[in-house]
């Protein structure tokens, strides 16, 4: 799973690469999102793009999919299907956190785009309301099989959608989930890099500049 990513950029280039109409929250940079916390979202709504801010990860009913939502589970979960025809998002992103194991020593990596750019990921939200009747805005990155690349540390991987792909995933008018399941697929490994990060990032507390800075291997090794 997908358990850590950043979304640094400024806000006028966010809105520029997701052609966002109408900004509704306090944008600000992130190096460490963690689940539970929250995270721009694009959403689509009556033709306009709306750039706002979800809680990262469903609620607990969903599970392990709470974080990650795996399509190939889809038809075995009605509710869940009704969620993909009608609740669809696109999460801005510019790298994404895993842990490689050499050993009894690991290390976190973040694997970006060798451009620096940022992508969008496929994913779902959902609007719930707690005890109180107030609503609780949560979604979940989608999944599709992972590059060779990423494979190294997970069989999965955040689908990554090309712009043109993008507009297919908000269009409002689409709700035949196998449609859009071909625009679900692997993003290419040689347009992809990974380098060695801090260990700062395994701390969800943490979030600043230095989470994303490229380290030397020694600095990086997290002991057993």
């Amino acid at each position: 799973m997908c358990q850590r990513f950043s979304m640094a950029a400024e806000l006028p280039e966010v809105q520029e690469h997701f052609q966002i109409d109408r900004v509704m929250v306090y944008y600000k940079n992130r190096y460490n999102i963690s689940p539970t916390q929250h995270t721009s979202v694009v959403l689509q709504q009556n033709g306009e793009r709306i750039l706002d801010e979800f809680r990262w990860g469903f609620m607990p009913y969903w599970g392990k999919d709470a974080v990650n939502a795996d399509l190939r589970n889809v038809h075995r979960n009605p509710s869940y299907r009704k969620i993909v025809d009608k609740q669809r998002c696109v999460i801005p992103c510019n790298g994404l956190y895993y842990w490689r194991q050499e050993g009894k020593k690991s290390y976190p990596v973040r694997v970006v785009m060798k451009d620096q750019s940022m992508f969008g990921v496929a994913g779902l939200y959902e609007i719930w309301r707690d005890t109180r009747g107030e609503p609780l805005r949560t979604c979940t990155l989608v999944m599709t099989e992972a590059n060779p690349l990423i494979g190294e540390f997970e069989s999965r991987m955040p689908a990554i959608l090309s712009q043109e792909d993008i507009a297919r995933w908000l269009d409002e008018d689409t709700n035949d989930l196998d449609a859009l399941h071909p625009i679900l697929r692997p993003h290419a490994a040689e347009e992809m890099n990974a380098y060695a990060v801090t260990p700062r990032v395994g701390d969800s507390r943490l979030d600043d500049e230095e989470c994303i800075r490229e380290m030397d291997l020694r600095q990086a090794w997290v002991k057993p």
